[in-house]
């Protein structure tokens, strides 16, 4: 990645923009661009690596404050930034925690600013002027958060917190708007709904070995199927997350009777034995619909100390555009539970703490990473609009073969509670600003990439 260069205000001068003579200039430069705002300059070259601007060319172009920053040349123009909108909601009055239970997440996400070279600030539906062409961003530095009035984003990254507050008109229409008037890239752009994400990469045979068999709206007969060929299922909500709302049902074949493992409203794991699939689905989904489930294929998984184990890895596009795997961890599901959700007792670990065998851990590490870049590059590849991160939920069973369990569009963040992982806290929320970066050079000099 190209370094940043500081940003520096020059005091009583007009018009004047000074850059580095290692920057080569094709033609004279007559423009200078932060975000939308643009306005006309002279630009100097000195043998000094940073960027210098006379005053009034800051304040026109409503630069926040002198940090670092990129440098992008195309034909006359010359952009600094870029300037990064992270998109969201549920904002409160408070400018000590301004979002709620993710102002820290949020606070980390933005701390990366200056590493990369991007001004970055978050806002809503109600910070934007669309008359003025400006946004109310909230900016953190060592003072805290502050509102700083700015010109409209190079690019948006899309941090809704859930399905319900995406679906809303008015944010919908804000995305729509600023893509198609404004043609502001917009990556991340939604969550995903399991059985589409599972038809999309069932049809691409460089993934579908990584796919259980998955039917949506099951019925009692195809349920009694499967379990009789896999002996255990898991009915999931299409659109469902954190582990909510499923169900593990098991055969045993001795007894002939059902099993049942699920959360119940209170947060408590369940087990309970039925006679027959009808009695199960009659006991479960009186007032749910099953057209709204998916029946997926149950897996003998690899256990430690008896209990299942799982994987959560993360993908995301570096300042190349390219995939890579940006951190990987063990879930381990807590006893009785149906899944390793943290919220459901599970607990995470490093791949080393559950393969102490250095070969043995290698070729774990490798698979899943392959599995990972592939299912990444597959999603990216055939699903509308710019992503970049993904979450993968993956298992292992005792033959060594990869499966697929979710893969997640806005993938949570709690592995990284754990001593060993937080490092790649700081990687996870780098990279998303690194691709930021890559999506606004991109727009600016092959703009036929962006809006194919």
């Amino acid at each position: 990645m190209r370094t940043p260069l500081p940003l520096k205000i020059v005091q009583e001068e007009q018009g004047k923009v000074y850059i580095p003579t290692t920057i080569q200039l094709k033609t004279p430069i007559k423009h200078i661009l932060f975000g939308t705002s643009s306005c006309d300059c002279e630009v100097i070259q000195v043998d000094k690596q940073e960027i210098k601007l006379s005053e009034d060319i800051f304040v026109a172009l409503k630069i926040p404050y002198s940090s670092t920053t990129q440098v992008f040349i195309h034909e006359d123009h010359l952009y600094i930034g870029p300037l990064v909108g992270i998109f969201t909601a549920g904002f409160s009055e408070s400018m000590i925690r301004p979002i709620g239970e993710r102002t820290l997440f949020f606070a980390k996400l933005l701390a990366q600013e200056k590493a990369v070279g991007a001004y970055v600030f978050i806002f809503g539906a109600k910070h934007i002027d669309w008359e003025k062409g400006t946004i109310l961003g909230l900016f953190h530095n060592h003072n805290g958060w502050e509102t700083v009035e700015v010109p409209f984003p190079n690019v948006v990254y899309d941090r809704l917190p859930n399905r319900r507050t995406e679906k809303h008109k008015a944010l919908r229409e804000i995305k729509q708007r600023m893509q198609h008037e404004y043609l502001i890239p917009w990556f991340n752009p939604g969550f995903f709904d399991k059985w589409e994400i599972h038809q999309l990469l069932e049809g691409d045979h460089r993934v579908s070995i990584y796919l259980p068999e998955t039917h949506k709206s099951p019925t009692f007969t195809l349920i009694e199927r499967m379990l009789s060929k896999y002996q255990h299922v898991y009915i999931k909500p299409a659109n469902g997350s954190l582990g909510l709302g499923i169900y593990q049902v098991l055969f045993d074949r001795e007894t002939g009777n059902y099993y049942c493992r699920y959360r119940d409203q209170d947060g408590k794991n369940r087990l309970q034995r039925f006679s027959s699939v009808e009695s199960f689905i009659n006991t479960h989904f009186r007032h749910k619909q099953l057209e709204h489930y998916i029946v997926q294929q149950g897996i003998h998984l690899l256990r430690s100390d008896h209990k299942t184990i799982d994987f959560r890895i993360h993908t995301n596009k570096d300042e190349k555009g390219n995939w890579q795997v940006s951190v990987m961890a063990g879930k381990i599901a807590g006893r009785g539970s149906v899944t390793t959700h943290l919220n459901n007792g599970g607990v995470v670990r490093t791949l080393t703490e559950i393969f102490p065998d250095v070969e043995e851990c290698k070729n774990v590490t490798d698979s899943l990473k392959q599995a990972a870049l592939s299912l990444s590059e597959a999603i990216d590849s055939r699903q509308k609009g710019h992503i970049g991160e993904l979450g993968f939920d993956l298992g292992i069973d005792k033959n060594g073969s990869v499966w697929l369990f979710e893969a997640n569009s806005k993938p949570g963040r709690s592995i990284f509670s754990h001593p060993k992982l937080r490092k790649y806290d700081k990687l996870s929320s780098r990279l998303p600003l690194q691709y930021a970066v890559y999506l606004t050079e991109t727009t600016i000099k092959k703009p036929e990439e962006v809006y194919k």
